[in-house]
């Protein structure tokens, strides 16, 4: 089948996948959530975390892994702006020994996940920088299905030698960790894990290894991050690993990429992992520098699928092209490269670089770095692959319901947000029509939201800075509806006829209309009707329509 085969064939078979989801969407109603006090406490900024800014985590963990328990401490630098009661975050049923600040201990309350405390006492903490410390212990969540259903992991290698980890995007870094569990508030000054293991062991962490000393028949292993990180992020390998390293010559100079596999995988690796140089290559072009070249670039072998763990991606797809050898788009092309290296490496740039405020706009994290999927297509394969490849992938999307989730619950909307909001972008990218305009704006993306967290309406009020037409119709209809919208067409007396159905009543994109063999114009189409002239039959009009926009074609009052 040629890429022109494949494109017709994924053209013609997804508008019926997509209608069969549209049906099964509609007949799912959405019962309403009940959120608790808990859920305001976890996801929003209330006035015991809205006085504090955090500088710096600084983690030391002693893990127990035939008990499955951790002894830790964690230090964190915060700036006051002059505030009494602290909400810190460390989820049950690890418990707390002690707070100490400013070399004396600290009454706390525990309400739940979340701990009190008032460093100031009865009065409001002047402003200005201060530190305290959190001596805590207990056995952590353990991971039930991790990445997804994450937690601490407490696993064994295929020699049976102790293999653990943690993944706990969503459920929060307080799962292991006291911090201020929120998305917007990333410590400025970078973050330190040291982690202590058995000496038989290797204990790899995010950024750079800067000691190693010995404790008695242990090794304490001390990772430093210079960058900004989100919470989540931060986390402990520990396991028989080896490493090799090497040196990417990128845009901001040279980059160095390390690489911890178990040892008996060594060879493998340093054949599957060839495909990172390709891809940091690709993603600078369009994105921008890679954004963390203080702190490296790693893989980590991972005794879970992976996840995108700043400047230590988790990495466990067994060595295999595709997802665990499986092509998501169904066109072939998802299988010629690692999924979990380019997936998990993109959201460097997005998630990681940039950061959604609030987890209802994780969209802005997975939507992009599902794109990104196809952008390292095209920089492979050619555009046509690339499009083929997004278009593939429609037959995920479920429309079950909106993609922005609740605000200020710690709650993400729907699992759409990858596919679809992969397919929203791309029918941006056609609907501009000049990918010179599109790859700017995706790199000064980057760099305006360099090191930041943002949300939804800033992101698009800066990605219209580069469209010609209005963004919000699209962002609404995509993110907050199941709806796709529909482009109803009638030709009559030479006269092609246009309409969308099926999407708000403000709704409106540039469409490309076909007005004659091979050839046609875009014009911004809405819900009332709008003509063109035509040399086209039926047949013909049907086959120049642009499969690149996520939008179902159907002629006016036919049962397609």
């Amino acid at each position: 089948m040629t890429i022109a085969d494949c494109r017709r064939y994924l053209f013609r078979n997804s508008l019926f996948v997509v209608a069969y989801l549209m049906g099964v969407a509609a007949l799912q109603a959405q019962q309403p959530t009940a959120f608790t006090k808990a859920d305001t406490l976890r996801g929003s900024i209330g006035p015991n975390r809205a006085w504090w800014n955090v500088l710096h985590y600084d983690v030391e963990v002693w893990p127990e892994y035939l008990s499955e328990t951790i002894t830790a401490r964690c230090g964190i630098r915060f700036a006051s702006k002059g505030g009494r009661t602290m909400q810190i975050d460390l989820q049950q049923p690890l418990q707390v020994d002690s707070v100490v600040f400013q070399q004396r201990q600290l009454s706390f309350e525990r309400e739940g996940n979340v701990l009190m405390i008032q460093p100031g006492g009865p009065n409001a903490l002047p402003s200005g920088e201060y530190s305290l410390q959190i001596y805590y212990h207990g056995t952590p969540r353990r991971a039930r299905r991790a990445p997804w259903d994450g937690g601490w992991v407490w696993s064994k290698d295929a020699q049976g030698r102790p293999w653990m980890t943690v993944a706990c995007q969503t459920l929060g870094a307080s799962v292991w960790y006291p911090c201020k569990d929120h998305q917007s508030d990333e410590p400025d000054q970078g973050a330190a894990l040291t982690v202590v293991v058995p000496d038989t062991l290797v204990a790899v962490a995010n950024g750079r290894l800067t000691s190693k000393l010995p404790k008695g028949n242990r090794v304490a292993w001390r990772w430093e991050v210079r960058n900004p990180i989100n919470t989540y992020n931060l986390v402990p390998y520990i396991g028989k690993y080896d490493s090799f390293a090497e040196t990417y010559q990128g845009e901001d100079g040279k980059l160095d990429c390390t690489y911890w596999v178990l040892d008996y995988n060594l060879e493998k690796a340093k054949q599957q992992f060839q495909q990172v140089k390709p891809m940091l290559q690709c993603f600078e072009h369009w994105f921008g520098p890679y954004p963390f070249y203080e702190d490296g670039y790693q893989l980590v072998e991972a005794p879970h699928l992976g996840m995108e763990h700043q400047s230590a991606v988790a990495y466990g797809n067994q060595y295999l092209n595709g997802y665990l050898g499986r092509d998501l788009s169904g066109t072939g092309w998802g299988s010629r490269w690692d999924f979990i290296i380019i997936h998990e490496s993109g959201h460097e740039w997005f998630g990681n670089n940039i950061t959604s405020k609030d987890i209802a706009d994780m969209w802005i994290h997975e939507g992009f770095t599902n794109y990104s999927e196809t952008i390292f297509t095209q920089c492979q394969h050619g555009l046509a692959a690339g499009e083929a490849y997004v278009q593939g992938i429609r037959r995920n999307i479920r429309n079950d319901k909106p993609i922005i989730g609740p605000y200020g619950v710690n709650k993400e909307g729907s699992g759409d947000m990858y596919y679809k909001g992969a397919n929203m972008i791309h029918s941006i990218r056609t609907a501009m029509q000049n990918d010179s305009v599109f790859r700017q704006m995706l790199r000064g993306m980057n760099k305006r939201f360099y090191h930041q967290t943002t949300s939804t309406p800033e992101l698009m009020q800066y990605m219209q800075g580069f469209c010609r037409f209005e963004l919000k119709p699209i962002f609404d209809q995509y993110l907050t509806t199941t709806q796709i919208p529909v482009l109803e067409w009638k030709l009559v007396d030479k006269q092609l006829s246009v309409r969308f159905t099926n999407c708000d009543q403000a709704f409106t994109m540039p469409v490309f209309l076909p007005t004659t063999p091979g050839k046609g114009v875009w014009k911004k189409i809405n819900t009332g009707w709008t003509s063109i002239g035509t040399q086209l039959s039926d047949r013909q009009t049907e086959q120049q329509w642009n499969a690149n926009l996520y939008i179902l074609y159907q002629k006016a009052n036919s049962k397609k």
